[in-house]
């Protein structure tokens, strides 16, 4: 057995039976798990509202968009077939809608609304997961589902009648060209968790948009939905480039570019400032093996009278620092875990979805941020070490034989 091992496993039973240095390792040992504990949750949280709103954001709206300058878009089919080409494998479906402002009417109550016409199945299928009442029935004509904001601010119930007032071709309304005024039955109510889409957008099928908004078969934009979101923004940089005017192309990270940033700028200062409680923490560490430095300097003085190298000295230390470490960082990742899975389980703390955008504080329980965290903290803790570890070693042992 090494023998810098041998004595360190005496150190530490001895500590047991020592109050003041049990204390204080007690001490720098919650430290350390309090340090991890928090920037893994800090962590946690950030990645989980980065992949929850953009899940949510992708729930309903597109990964690209495909708009024109013009009020319609033309070459659609041609359109289609460069966007296949462009995207190749990556994509996973391209679906022309038409969307455009309206206003609904409902016992007198009014409100606008975006009326977005689609066809898609894979569209609808994504749609469905945020189903809340109803279902997505929108293959007959006049059909259509609103956002749970927006129902519950005019009382809309499923099966309800609403009118819809819409311009002709976006021209201006006159005494000769007065808006389309139709009914639409409300099959279902969706909601998202996205303020800006809940209380604004209402989906109808695209034959029956085209119907309201006087535009037989036209479309207006073409929402593209890749295996890959990541690829968003270079490949809506490729499409600007091969799609021609009147097209251009947008990436869910343009669109949404306001929350995206928010996301980002709470990224960039929390490890940091959050990475300090670690360093401090980790610094207790020194502290009490300095301690230990002097409540074992006879002991040190004993080791090097009978020959004990330096090294052997720093290794006993740096094994005492690596043990803190290692108890601190298992500490913070059990007590971690258990403060987010009470939080997911009860939701102790209750968040605004009108400002944060989901209804409870959302976790990605990671495990490279365990990880990451864990390997970040042991390497510091052994580095925080060497400090006590080579004062120890450079001890005189005339002078820790006499020291008391």
């Amino acid at each position: 057995m090494n023998i810098s091992y041998f004595i360190f496993k005496k150190y530490i039973k001895s500590n047991r039976d020592s109050r003041f240095l049990n204390l204080i390792s007690t001490i720098a040992i919650s430290g350390i798990a309090l340090g991890v504990a928090t920037l893994i949750i800090a962590l946690s949280v950030i990645s989980g509202f980065e992949k929850t709103l953009t899940a949510k954001l992708t729930d309903i709206d597109s990964h690209i968009k495909i708009f024109s300058f013009k009020s319609n878009l033309p070459s659609v089919d041609n359109s289609l077939i460069k966007i296949d080409s462009i995207c190749g494998n990556n994509l996973d479906y391209a679906s022309p809608f038409l969307s455009n402002l309206a206003l609904i009417s409902f016992k007198n109550r009014k409100d606008g609304v975006t009326i977005k016409g689609i066809y898609n199945e894979g569209y609808k299928n994504k749609i469905l997961e945020n189903i809340i009442e109803g279902n997505l029935y929108l293959d007959s004509s006049n059909t259509l589902i609103l956002g749970k904001t927006l129902a519950n601010k005019l009382l809309i119930k499923v099966g309800d009648n609403v009118s819809l007032f819409a311009l002709k071709n976006n021209q201006i309304p006159s005494l000769d060209n007065l808006p389309n005024i139709e009914k639409f039955k409300v099959t279902g109510i969706f909601e998202s968790g996205i303020a800006e889409y809940d209380a604004s957008i209402a989906f109808t099928n695209l034959i029956s948009a085209q119907n309201l908004f006087s535009m037989p078969g036209e479309v207006n934009g073409i929402d593209i939905k890749l295996n890959d979101i990541s690829k968003a923004d270079s490949l809506a940089n490729l499409l600007r480039k091969e799609l021609t005017y009147p097209y251009f192309a947008r990436s869910i990270f343009d669109l949404h570019k306001n929350i995206f940033t928010w996301i980002s700028l709470q990224k960039k200062p929390i490890p940091i400032i959050l990475g300090l409680i670690i360093v401090v923490a980790v610094f207790n560490i020194v502290g009490t093996l300095l301690l230990m430095v002097i409540e074992r300097t006879n002991s040190i003085g004993i080791l090097k009278s009978f020959g004990t190298k330096k090294k052997h000295i720093i290794q006993i230390f740096l094994l005492q620092g690596f043990y803190l470490a290692i108890l601190g960082t298992i500490a913070g990742n059990i007590l971690a875990l258990a403060l987010m899975e009470i939080q997911t389980k009860f939701n102790i703390i209750k968040v605004p979805s009108s400002i944060y955008f989901v209804t409870k504080v959302p976790f990605d329980l990671s495990f490279e941020i365990f990880l990451i965290v864990s390997l970040i903290t042991i390497v510091l803790a052994i580095l925080a070490s060497l400090i006590p570890s080579i004062i120890s070693s450079r001890i005189n042992p005339v002078a820790a034989l006499r020291f008391d």
